[in-house]
């Protein structure tokens, strides 16, 4: 299916910033990106790396085979961020070289480019790259928003958060424009609830997708010349903690909303930090923060299957 000419000053504008080989909805959140051309205008991806899926080149390794099954690698840019946590490399990033350089970099870069649209930085893992990001280029809080998938606020944990809240609590006490796209386990009002079984990845997805002359060879083995079979593999080799067996699609939820913001409801507060692991109000703090909760499940799983099905890819930006 060819890309669709759409204006691009109509499309969403962005980076995908994930630790790409943790579980198995940030591959899920790329596909969906990119075969939503008419929506999104996807600047490029940056990863990272968190405590499941092994060291910054494994994540930068899954990333690159989904931009494979998605006819986009090489027309993508794709960078290593972050392997390390903001509170030590932070005093290295004025040097010429240090950990997550390459992604950081990127992100600064693309904020202070000179465009109609804004820029979102659509992050889905830690939050070291943006905190780095902001903390060696500042001025570039006025330039982007940043959209976070993580958190069970206002209740305490969440493993994006836990792998570096450092970061997190350094963004929140920036000026850049954030929302968070609650996680909160267990609890119908996150992006928990947006569960899909492996039996209906087992019944809809083989074969789903563009495909692929060589195929790419999967995290688990197997070669794969669509995404449809290799969410297939992915939904193999996954743990399960519920009956039937389900797994949350989070990442891919924090896509849907930008694509359609009536698919979440959001809020605004006053921008709280997290102190020893609990959530501490700062109800006179002028900075404020959106919070995006009850989400619309089936319309977010439809759209995914339809997108994947009649698929339209975003516009390449390398040769």
């Amino acid at each position: 299916m060819a890309e669709e000419e759409t204006d691009v000053k109509s499309k969403i504008r962005l980076i995908y910033d994930t630790d790409a080989n943790n579980e198995l909805d940030d591959q899920f959140a790329l596909m969906y990106l990119l075969v939503n051309g008419p929506t999104f205008d996807l600047e490029g991806v940056t990863v990272n790396a968190t405590r499941s899926g092994g060291n910054i080149d494994e994540q930068y390794e899954e990333a690159k085979r989904i931009l494979k099954l998605g006819q986009r690698y090489g027309q993508i840019p794709l960078f290593k961020g972050a392997d390390g946590n903001f509170e030590t490399i932070r005093p290295n990033v004025q040097e010429a070289d240090f950990d997550g350089k390459a992604g950081v970099d990127f992100i600064i870069e693309q904020a202070n480019l000179a465009h109609e649209q804004e820029l979102i930085l659509l992050a889905v893992g830690k939050l070291t790259n943006v905190a780095l990001a902001l903390e060696k280029d500042p001025a570039i809080a006025s330039k982007m928003r940043v959209v976070w998938l993580g958190s069970n606020y206002p209740k305490p944990g969440e493993y994006n958060q836990d792998n570096d809240t450092v970061s997190m609590n350094y963004v929140l006490n920036t000026q850049v424009p954030f929302e968070m796209v609650t996680v909160r386990y267990g609890d119908p009002s996150g992006t928990d609830a947006v569960k899909v079984t492996q039996a209906e990845i087992n019944e809809k997805m083989p074969g789903m997708g563009p495909k692929i002359d060589t195929p790419i060879i999967g995290r688990h083995g197997g070669e794969f010349y669509n995404f449809g079979d290799y969410a297939v593999s992915l939904f193999e080799h996954i743990d399960y903690y519920s009956d039937p067996p389900a797994r949350a699609l989070f990442d891919m939820v924090a896509a849907a909303i930008l694509k359609n913001p009536n698919w979440g409801e959001q809020k605004e507060i006053p921008a709280p930090i997290l102190i020893d692991n609990e959530w501490e109000e700062r109800p006179n703090n002028p900075r404020k923060m959106i919070v995006w909760e009850n989400f619309d499940k089936d319309a977010v799983i439809q759209d995914f299957y339809y997108t994947l099905e009649n698929y339209q890819l975003v516009s390449p930006k390398q040769p």
